[in-house]
């Protein structure tokens, strides 16, 4: 069971980077420019943030492994689609809107089949640090899978790919029993869905706006703001009269889940930036192929893979504070070393230090965050955390993308690196901050009092 819910963060993960290292060749093939590719890229993090709190709702009513097996059919159906494109038209509809739409379906369900199968803290650590281990490597190693893909045969051949991985899912996931039983009575909020799908849109586009037209940026950044607090002023009329909405407002009541939310933003800003920073750079720059700006990257892959992994016994020895905030440090001293190597040598090595130091920082705080924002909540709330908790980690992957991607196309031989990494570098500490304000130990006392006998236990 756990390798089906693992499997599928690390393909939606993969999905989100591995086109990285194919801005040339798909550039070049589809008749498109780097900021082309760039847009699909972030429109299809947009539409898995935008959609993915309705999705998460959504497992309530028609039940976590329908939604799931439903979200790995659409997916593939969108794979499959993005590999026959004849243009970028018909790329973003499969990869950007199709993939992106399956991937807000499928990944809820997996977090709260992880959280509702592994009960105590601990054993619910190890399963998080499983999920999150390969989810962090696919999007950390995506360059480097795509890159021998594309090298070896086509960049079309990576959609492929991922259409037979989901196949694999599939056929594991026969093995998962969804622990509660679909309620088909529960009501859905869709003009709330609509209204927080808009406003994200907005606010994500007016950042892609920001080299083009800063007035048009400014206008849609308001609308974006308008619009979400539309949907939230629906949400309390909506509670007040008694009637369920799409998300309830009692979620960002949790001061630690609400700092833990921060984090997993950052994390994800910081990951999808950087590795959209240095591949594009690495390609357009420096002339590196798909299969070269890969190799770079398998740096940040072993890294993140090696303290992944490791989840369960740090989580035993140190409070989940005390990581995140380590896990802050190491990245943003990568992010750091990337730009003093960079400048100052010409060789790709000058970037393995940096991606590797960014790798063991993301693994470090990937889990230990997840844990604190769905252990901060029970059981009957857990379809609302997990879709809010994944839009905004995808949200901060939209931010990422745009951010730096907005920086860097505007000026790719003028300092345009150094600018987008500067941007990551002080968005991180923004992250290391809110790291700080967590408590040590941000469990509830349910949680605390079920794994006292445990020495030290995720504390």
């Amino acid at each position: 069971m756990l390798a089906a819910l693992a499997l599928a963060q690390f393909i939606c993960s993969f999905a989100g980077s591995n086109m990285n290292v194919m801005i040339t060749d798909i550039s070049e093939d589809l008749d498109t420019t780097v900021q082309g590719v760039q847009v699909a890229i972030t429109v299809f993090l947009l539409v898995m943030a935008a959609l993915m709190i309705p999705g998460g709702k959504l497992t309530d009513r028609y039940g976590r492994k329908r939604c799931f097996l439903t979200g790995l059919i659409v997916y593939a159906i969108g794979a499959l689609l993005s590999a026959a494109a004849p243009g970028l038209g018909v790329l973003i509809l499969g990869n950007s809107i199709l993939e992106g739409v399956g991937t807000a379906l499928l990944i809820p369900p997996v977090y709260i089949l992880t959280t509702l199968l592994y009960p105590d803290v601990t054993s619910r650590a190890r399963a998080f640090g499983v999920v999150m281990a390969l989810g962090g490597i696919g999007a950390a190693a995506g360059p480097l899978i795509g890159g021998l893909i594309t090298t070896a045969i086509s960049w079309r051949a990576a959609f492929v790919f991922q259409a037979l991985v989901i196949a694999v899912i599939v056929l594991l996931s026969r093995r998962i029993d969804d622990p509660l039983p679909p309620d088909p009575t529960r009501s859905f909020d869709t003009a709330g869905a609509v209204l927080s799908a808009i406003g994200l849109v907005l606010v994500v586009m007016g950042i892609l706006a920001a080299d083009n037209n800063v007035w048009l940026m400014i206008a849609l950044l308001v609308l974006g703001a308008l619009v979400l607090g539309w949907f939230f002023r629906s949400v309390r009329v909506k509670e007040a009269s008694g009637q369920e909405p799409l998300l309830s407002l009692s979620l960002f009541r949790n001061r630690t889940s609400n700092l833990g939310l921060v984090t997993q933003n950052i994390q994800w800003l910081l990951l999808m930036g950087t590795s959209f920073t240095v591949a594009a750079y690495l390609q357009v720059v420096r002339g590196y192929d798909a299969i070269q700006t890969g190799v770079v990257f398998t740096a940040a892959t072993l890294g993140l893979l090696a303290s992944s992994l490791s989840a369960e016994r740090l989580a035993r020895r140190h409070p989940q504070r005390t990581l995140v905030m380590s896990g802050f440090v190491l990245s943003i001293a990568g992010v750091v070393i990337l730009i003093v190597l960079a400048r100052s040598f010409s060789t790709a090595w000058a970037f393995v230090p940096g991606l590797l130091l960014i790798g063991v920082g993301l693994g470090v705080m990937l889990t230990p965050s997840v844990n604190v924002v769905q252990s901060s909540f029970p059981e009957e709330q857990q379809g609302e955390i997990s879709g809010l908790s994944r839009s905004v980690s995808n949200l901060g992957s939209s931010f990422g993308t745009a951010i730096a991607g907005t920086i860097l196309v505007a000026g790719l031989t003028k300092g345009a690196y150094a600018a987008a990494m500067i941007a990551l570098a002080v968005i991180g500490l923004g992250g290391l901050a809110a790291a700080a304000l967590l408590p040590r130990d941000p469990r509830p006392p349910t949680a605390r009092a079920s794994t006292s006998a445990a020495p030290r236990a995720n504390t």
